[in-house]
């Protein structure tokens, strides 16, 4: 069975979390300030789901990084290299109180991504809906919410989309890093923010 980590216990990240302890599924949350100061957020979410140290997260099969850009290269600092394990971006290269787009040189933001976990099969995902969207029953609205995903490496985008699917997610492959994360990107992309729902 794939193991699960993540790195971020903001918004996003414990909306992911929220998603895979409603499925009984286990995963490690991570955040910048230890184990102890999530008890009573994994409390809350179930016992599927468990507080580890940053590098526990980041030792597991697929690891989700949801953490405000300018604290990634903090946040992913020192690790080991991921030796080809899955890393899902679920990020914006955006923050809150200006909300003032980074500068990228022309590149995704997850291509700039990559460049903080090497050895990384890197797929975007889980980025371009409301956490309460993602934490949501994804099947409230009458179908199946969809979630986008891309990514170069085709292994490891299939079974981020088994898992999107195993949520109760509609997954679409938006292709290629550069090109998908471009499409899902917030500020910029056409898709973020937009709660889309497959009918049966």
């Amino acid at each position: 069975m794939t193991t699960i980590g993540i790195i971020g216990a903001g918004q996003i990240g414990t909306a992911i979390a929220t998603a895979l302890a409603r499925h009984g599924i286990p995963a490690t949350l991570a955040n910048s300030r230890g184990p102890e100061s999530l008890a009573e957020t994994v409390a809350a979410l179930g016992p599927s789901i468990t507080a580890g140290s940053r590098e526990e997260a980041a030792s597991k099969d697929m690891v989700f990084v949801a953490v405000t850009w300018s604290k990634l290269p903090a946040a992913l600092a020192a690790l080991p290299e991921f030796g080809g394990r899955i890393v899902v971006d679920a990020n914006n290269p955006i923050e809150a109180p200006l909300f003032k787009p980074v500068e990228l040189g022309g590149r995704s933001s997850s291509e700039a991504f990559a460049d903080w976990v090497p050895g990384g099969r890197v797929v975007k995902a889980f980025n371009h809906l409301q956490p309460q969207l993602v934490a949501g029953d994804p099947a409230s609205d009458g179908g199946r919410r969809v979630l986008f995903y891309s990514g170069d490496d085709a292994g490891a985008k299939a079974q981020v989309g088994t898992l999107i699917e195993r949520l109760g997610f509609f997954g679409i492959d938006l292709g290629p890093l550069a090109l998908g994360s471009r499409l899902v990107q917030f500020p910029g992309g056409p898709l973020p923010a937009l709660n889309l729902v497959k009918f049966n």
